[in-house]
């Protein structure tokens, strides 16, 4: 295979499957499921956190993601969107927050550390809904 007649975007998707991935953005709360081999056993292992950057580059896209752990102590993930060994990516909630990229978490403790989650009502919905639908036009 010669690199010569392919363009940069073809070289990026080839070996994508088209995966069963929820759509979560900035700030929202995610558990991600990934597979463990220890010891000759396989074991899933769930990680909750905030998604605190998204990196879209086709096979090789990631995402962040940023938890509180024990004494107060924050670990970072970096997660590839389609690696095999992630089985399952849950969103717990949306993140109501106004930038890309929430690398200013990381300077801060305690409850300024927390992201602030939005409150989705009947009303959000619907209007959400509505959105997609005029622009899907």
């Amino acid at each position: 295979m010669k690199a010569a007649f392919y363009t940069k975007e073809t070289i990026r998707s080839i070996g994508m499957q088209n995966r069963e991935i929820p759509v979560f953005g900035i700030g929202d709360m995610v558990v991600v499921s990934q597979s463990i081999k220890e010891a000759g056993k396989e074991r899933l292992q769930a990680f909750q956190g905030n998604v605190i950057a998204i990196h879209k580059r086709g096979i090789s896209s990631t995402f962040i993601v940023r938890k509180i752990g024990d004494n107060s102590i924050a670990v970072e993930r970096i997660f590839p969107y389609y690696s095999p060994l992630i089985k399952d990516i849950k969103v717990l909630g949306k993140g109501d927050v106004r930038r890309a990229k929430l690398y200013y978490l990381r300077h801060r403790v305690g409850k300024a550390a927390h992201v602030k989650q939005r409150v989705e009502t009947k009303a959000s919905k619907n209007k959400e809904k509505q959105k997609q639908a005029v622009s899907a036009q």
